[in-house]
């Protein structure tokens, strides 16, 4: 994608436009109760997984690295599934993700702005961003704001790796000394600070109202540009920014 002068609006998918949280109703019909609290431990051990790999300098597609946090989960809460089909058909759910209840309203509006280029920016495997993109019944009535939907397979690290984030760049038509054209928008703190230390901009999603609290960089490094309570409020922040040149 050539670079064109606008804005670049990556979105982060999971915990960001999709809620992994949303899992938990698939699970519901093995565990009841326990569904929440599988959902919240599944999706630990799935970031848990990816930062282990990026240490170890080793990768296996956010596919593998989801099906296997899911026996995790299951095996530290002491319960496990009836069959290989009944795995294969949560990690299909997998690619039908609610979205949060903001996120529609929000792409609706970058339908009709022509200073930004939206863009997905994930983790997840080519197949399973597509999937959820083209194919979810919430999100896929919204893939035409996109223009590309970027992932970390051709870099085969995971956030928040810097290469992950010039690969972005690189992507969208962007140089590493244009990295301040993107704009970051994540749910996901780690993936905040990430993009902060290689020169994004930066729009945390705080949907709990919790405040920013990570402590890992200091300065200006170390926070988002701009906190918002939903993706509407961040959307209009950036909608409103100069366009460079101006």
């Amino acid at each position: 994608m050539a670079s064109d002068g606008k804005f670049v609006i990556a979105f982060d998918l999971y915990g960001t436009l999709l809620s992994t949280k949303s899992i938990a109703e698939e699970l519901a019909k093995h565990f009841g109760d326990k569904a929440v609290t599988i959902a919240a431990t599944w999706r630990k051990y799935q970031l848990e997984y990816t930062w282990r790999l990026n240490s170890m300098a080793q990768y296996m597609p956010f596919s593998s690295v989801t099906q296997r946090s899911l026996h995790h989960a299951l095996s530290e809460n002491d319960i496990s599934l009836p069959s290989e089909a009944a795995v294969a058909s949560l990690m299909s759910a997998y690619d039908s993700l609610s979205i949060f209840p903001d996120v529609a309203p929000a792409l609706e509006s970058l339908v009709k702005s022509s200073s930004v280029t939206p863009v997905v920016f994930s983790n997840g495997t080519q197949q399973m961003v597509g999937n959820s993109v083209h194919r979810s019944p919430d999100l896929s009535p919204y893939s035409n704001v996109f223009s590309d939907m970027v992932t970390v397979e051709e870099v085969r690290k995971f956030k928040p790796h810097p290469d992950v984030y010039y690969h972005l760049a690189n992507k969208v038509g962007k140089s590493k000394g244009q990295m301040g054209d993107i704009w970051l928008v994540s749910g996901n703190p780690f993936d905040i600070v990430g993009a902060k230390a290689v020169g994004m901009k930066a729009c945390w999603v705080d949907r709990e109202g919790q405040g920013w609290s990570d402590r890992l960089a200091e300065g200006n490094v170390g926070v988002p540009d701009f906190v918002g309570k939903d993706l509407g409020e961040i959307v209009e922040v950036i909608l409103k920014t100069p366009k460079m040149g101006e």
